[in-house]
């Protein structure tokens, strides 16, 4: 055995469960994000959207409603704990989390105008960040 090496500790069982026992609910991170296994479809991103603590429900709840309404072809997709929106081809346009005073939405792509106010390292993509207590103004979608 080499100096420095104990062998002999044993290796702590890692929490695998993504869920409370005693809710069924999912559990939430450290900083708020709920803790939701990979999946692509509309039911787990629904489960994170409940699991959203307090008024970040609310918020979730209404941004996938204006995206539904606006895409109906929408795609839908959970992964690294993150919920993610997008169509054939382009498999995430928004993405979005919560944070401790904020619930945050990663837009990808540059086509938006006008563009999310805060700028991410990443290339292409931009964040609009909602503060509890503001409200969400619905665009005006085209019909027809």
């Amino acid at each position: 055995m080499s100096a420095g090496t104990n062998w002999d500790v044993p290796q702590r069982k890692m929490e695998s469960k993504t869920t409370d026992k005693n809710t069924e609910k999912p559990k939430l991170l450290s900083h708020g994000n709920p803790q939701v296994p990979k999946s692509e479809g509309d039911a787990l991103l629904q489960a994170y959207i409940a699991a959203m603590p307090g008024w970040k429900q609310d918020i979730g709840r209404s941004i996938d409603d204006i995206v539904v309404s606006a895409v109906p072809e929408i795609r839908k997709a959970v992964k690294w704990h993150t919920p993610f929106s997008g169509v054939k081809g382009n498999d995430r346009f928004l993405g979005f989390h919560c944070l401790p005073s904020t619930s945050s939405y990663l837009f990808y792509g540059n086509s938006l105008d006008p563009v999310p106010p805060v700028k991410s390292k990443q290339k292409d993509v931009c964040y609009f960040h909602i503060y509890e207590g503001e409200e969400i103004e619905k665009p005006s979608l085209p019909t027809g």
